[in-house]
């Protein structure tokens, strides 16, 4: 595959926050660009502004044949009308990550790898390179607020390329710099048992290019299978590790901190997103920025005007009185980070959660964690499992959750939300989870601003 020669590409399930990112790539190379998803969401209608051609039913007839290569992701199912064509009729046909690790092969790549984490060191690490003047190309798995999106180029040929578990993708990538943020148990359905999971882990360091770098959380378990020439661990607080965050101070719902390392300091950052897990990413994605030899006043500089990504500890409503906090958590470690960060910040406030589980199979596996993280809460409200790529499986329902959680907790369906919260008083909640929560965003925020008002 020479992504220099290629002129049509076709995108099946274009609208994944994955897949939108690299058909941004070829869309900025003057590619022509075409897809189909199965519905059309905000995202499509940007790439569809910005001149790519998308249709959204499984319909032969509407795809494109004379293009060059086909792109689908592994959400599609198998027997696809569009899929099947494209492979009967001998086209060329690769999945997402068979791009990206042409362009890893191509360009100095730093990638992020981790069950959590992965997307707000990627993104930081890329603002961080194009703030700072040193220039990368960014593939994200999340839309940069800076940004407004979750992909750019720059003439630097560098790649900051999210690393996703997901299928085993990961592993078709080559790093130069290699980011690991953690390894807990997550799409069970696909690796079965987590230590299969933890060895998918360990085989991705396995891939860094010779003479090239990890940066990985201190403290992950099997850290002594993790393989690198050169190897530098990162913590929150611990100074054990390489590089470590000092004298953190909470400062109007962001942090203020100092980056030690052995032989360099990094002292008074400002950062004003929220979450004490967004400080170890920082420490995380400093050190990149260090290795790569930029300037720590252009770092520092670089941290304090970041704004974070959509969903991942979005500030909606921050008044003094209302708080509201959306976030993509869906599992158990990201949700007690979650709740745990906003608690710190916002004491005293009553703090209501609403989640939505993702998956059926990750519900049934992690209910126990699931439970005992929303639990931390002051109340919960679940929502119906989004189901995604899978079909329901007998017996597991959000009640398997609700049933473990020690605070008030109560189901309700996504519809009914607003008119609850009418009635309520919330002055500190938090909406999280993958699926289609995202849609409250809106009318929750509304609500809340009128309420302050």
């Amino acid at each position: 595959m020479d992504l220099n020669n290629i002129q049509r590409v076709y995108f099946i399930g274009i609208g994944g926050i994955g897949m939108s990112a690299i058909a941004r790539f070829f869309n900025e190379k003057g590619v022509q660009v075409s897809g189909y998803d199965r519905t059309s969401t905000a995202l499509t209608k940007q790439l569809e502004a910005e001149g790519m051609q998308i249709h959204y039913t499984d319909d032969i007839s509407l795809l494109d044949k004379t293009t060059n290569l086909v792109v689908y992701t592994p959400a599609i199912p198998a027997a696809h009308t569009e899929l099947q064509w494209y492979r009967d009729n001998s086209f060329e046909v690769v999945k997402r990550s068979d791009v990206l690790q042409e362009i890893t092969r191509s360009l100095f790549a730093i990638t992020v790898a981790g069950t959590h984490g992965k997307t707000t060191v990627s993104t930081m690490i890329a603002h961080l390179l194009t703030d700072s003047g040193y220039g990368c190309n960014a593939f994200l798995g999340g839309i940069s607020v800076n940004y407004n999106k979750n992909f750019w180029s720059s003439d630097k040929q560098v790649a900051v390329i999210e690393a996703d578990e997901y299928d085993r993708s990961f592993l078709k990538l080559s790093p130069d710099i290699a980011v690991l943020t953690a390894m807990d148990a997550d799409h069970l359905d696909i690796y079965g048992t987590p230590e299969a999971m933890e060895d998918a882990f360990i085989q991705y360091t396995h891939n860094i290019k010779p003479n090239g770098t990890l940066i990985a959380r201190f403290g992950l378990h099997r850290n002594n299978e993790l393989n690198a020439t050169n190897k530098l661990l990162y913590s929150l607080q611990n100074d054990a590790a390489n590089a470590y965050a000092a004298n953190i101070r909470m400062i109007n719902g962001g942090y203020e901190f100092d980056v030690m390392q052995q032989d360099w300091m990094i002292d008074n950052i400002s950062m004003h997103i929220g979450g004490m897990h967004n400080v170890e990413n920082a420490v995380a994605a400093i050190t990149v920025a260090h290795l790569l030899g930029i300037d720590a006043g252009k770092i520092r500089a670089a941290i304090a005007s970041f704004k974070g990504i959509r969903r991942r500890f979005e500030y909606v409503v921050k008044t003094d009185n209302q708080v509201y906090i959306d976030d993509y958590a869906h599992h158990p470690e990201e949700l007690r980070a979650l709740i745990t960060s906003a608690k710190a910040l916002f004491p005293g406030k009553k703090c209501t959660v609403i989640f939505q589980p993702h998956l059926f199979t990750r519900t049934r596996d992690l209910a126990d964690g699931f439970a005992e993280s929303l639990s931390l809460a002051d109340e919960v409200i679940l929502l119906p499992i989004y189901p995604a790529r899978e079909l329901p499986i007998p017996g597991v329902t959000s009640e398997m959750i609700a049933a473990k959680i020690t605070v008030p907790v109560k189901i309700l369906p996504k519809e009914e939300v607003v008119g609850y919260l009418e009635k309520q008083d919330v002055p500190l909640l938090i909406t999280a989870g993958a699926g289609d929560i995202d849609q409250l965003k809106e009318p929750v925020g509304h609500l809340l601003k009128n309420k302050t008002t």
